[in-house]
């Protein structure tokens, strides 16, 4: 197996056991907490954008690691 093979790997099990994560520790508790179905849709929706908002931060700070390694070390 080849070191980006490895490192595909890793991406992608972060991937997956972050999302089972979100869903275990955000999703399913707010989906609970409400009994009529347009409220759970809305949280849903709602957690959504919060997991879309995580993901993108996440992404620029990576980025900005990416770019300002060579210049830090």
């Amino acid at each position: 197996m080849s070191n980006q093979s490895i490192t595909y790997l890793v991406g992608a099990c972060a991937c997956v056991f972050g999302f089972a994560a979100f869903c275990a520790l955000v999703l399913v508790p707010s989906v609970t907490a409400y009994r009529r179905p347009l409220e759970r849709v809305v949280v849903v929706v709602l957690s959504l954008y919060v997991l879309a908002a995580l993901v993108g931060i996440g992404v620029l700070l990576g980025a900005l690691i990416v770019v300002e390694w060579p210049r830090l070390f």
